[in-house]
């Protein structure tokens, strides 16, 4: 048997190519197994947006190396494009596949050339060569490079209640503390027609609720992610993309992964209030409170404009559900720019906070801002926002008590429990009820928790 498995590390957006990957390697004939159970083949699918994220990449390496000896290592994703100096600590011979491009023609070759060798019950021995980087890499590689072709489209996420769609890639605007646009350097968009496609595939393969994702959603259809590059500096494509998805049969929920408060238009909204399925609830990037450290960190927007896209969120959508990234010590953060980010919290309710503490990253201009924020700071100003948005979240949810809601069913460690129209967990309860993952079910939700919500089951609704 020639079996594969991945390990992938990071975004929701290595997450979907992952399962393109797991796709393609199906349709060759190999099964999915676990790292554990002595594949053939092992990608390492990596992630590299903070010297913590590239560390456990390494570390997925060398566990699979030291599981399946025998097996063929594939290094790919976003460590693997960029930041090749990071991988000098792995030895041995690997595949390192440093342009995404070449992915899914490099996986063709290298599973076609491992299985016509134990076809013939030959080892075909290739001389290794030092992978060509700016800083030499001790890494070895084997000289397999195959022809240009595309990852397939999504026919099912396999293991996952939610589906994710990629349908834009790329970013240009280089925040101070971003790695991602030397990562993923290459705006670009797939078409409207590919993307309805897989959402279609998706539905049928029993998938209820699509997560759209991008790296720079609100670029969708754009060649830039600089917005005063944009013809009118607005972009209604995203909206148009919507509309078409939404009305395909048996969809029964839409959620946006991330947007910047420029992202969110009156086009966008109508979009939202038109279809149902749809879901009130929007992530937010705001990064900081302060307008000193948004100008810092080179962000595309103000506070003021991030308060004027709230606004319109609140006057438009029965209480909606906003959840936001916030950096924690960014290099110059004074008290009172981390005191503006928690009094913006406070006015804004965010229904989930998820918080970064700083940390410079190798690559990026932040990483030689001077001004640092000490460590101990930094630990207080994290600690204080995580209860705060701890505080916040449950006042949000406290509104809905009493109130019926649906609940998308997910797998819950030991208990019932799933998503609700606003993004929080629902633990579900109820005489005799039983139903599987995936299920989509009404409830009435009759207490709050310091991690989600109860809800007394009423009925099946899928």
């Amino acid at each position: 048997m020639n079996a594969f498995a991945i390990n992938t590390l990071g975004c929701k957006v290595n997450q979907y190519e992952s399962q393109q990957i797991r796709e393609l390697l199906e349709q060759m004939g190999l099964t999915m197994v676990l790292t554990a159970d002595s594949p053939d083949f092992v990608i390492i699918n990596t992630c590299c947006v903070t010297r913590s994220a590239s560390a456990k990449s390494r570390q997925y390496i060398r566990k699979a190396q030291k599981l399946n000896p025998e097996a063929e290592i594939i290094i790919c994703g976003c460590l693997a494009t960029a930041q090749l100096d990071e991988l000098n600590d792995i030895d041995g011979k690997v595949h390192l596949i440093d342009n995404r491009r070449h992915l899914a023609g490099r996986l063709k070759k290298i599973i076609k050339n491992k299985i016509t060798n134990q076809k013939t019950h030959t080892y075909q021995t290739h001389q290794p060569k030092d992978i060509k980087t700016e800083i030499p890499s001790k890494i070895k590689c084997k000289n397999d490079l195959d022809g240009i072709c595309e990852l397939p489209l999504l026919t099912c996420f396999k293991g996952h209640t939610r589906a994710f769609v990629k349908i834009q890639d790329g970013c240009d605007a280089y925040c101070s503390y971003c790695i991602i646009p030397k990562t993923r350097p290459v705006v670009h968009s797939i078409s409207a027609e590919k993307v309805l496609r897989q959402v279609k595939n998706l539905v049928n393969a029993g998938h209820k609720e699509i997560v759209v994702t991008g790296v720079f959603l609100g670029a969708y259809g754009q060649d830039t992610t600089i917005r005063k590059r944009w013809s009118d500096g607005r972009n209604a494509k995203l909206a148009e993309l919507l509309d078409k998805m939404a009305a395909i049969a048996g969809l029964a929920r839409i959620r946006l992964s991330s947007l910047e408060p420029a992202d969110v238009t009156e086009r966008l909204i109508d979009t939202f209030c038109r279809h149902r399925n749809i879901m009130p609830h929007l992530h937010l990037s705001l990064q900081s409170g302060s307008d000193a450290i948004l100008k810092k960190m080179r962000r595309q927007y103000d506070i003021s404009e991030f308060k004027e896209k709230i606004d319109l969120i609140k006057s438009r959508l029965d209480r909606p559900a906003i959840t936001t990234d916030i950096i924690v010590g960014f290099p110059g953060e004074r008290e009172e720019d981390f005191q503006q980010t928690a009094a913006l919290a406070k006015e804004v309710g965010f229904a989930k906070m998820h918080i970064f503490s700083f940390s410079p990253r190798e690559g990026t201009s932040a990483a030689k801002m001077q001004d640092a924020v000490t460590n101990r700071v930094i630990k207080s100003r994290s600690a204080m926002l995580h209860n705060l948005g701890n505080q916040l979240g449950r006042d949000f949810r406290e509104q809905f008590i009493g109130e019926t809601d649906a609940v998308l069913l997910e797998n819950g460690r030991g208990r019932i429990c799933g998503r609700s129209k606003r993004y929080f967990m629902v633990s579900v309860e109820g005489d005799g009820f039983q139903c599987e993952k995936n299920a989509l079910v009404e409830v009435k939700l009759v207490k709050n928790t310091p991690d989600g919500a109860v809800g007394e089951f009423i009925r099946r609704i899928d």
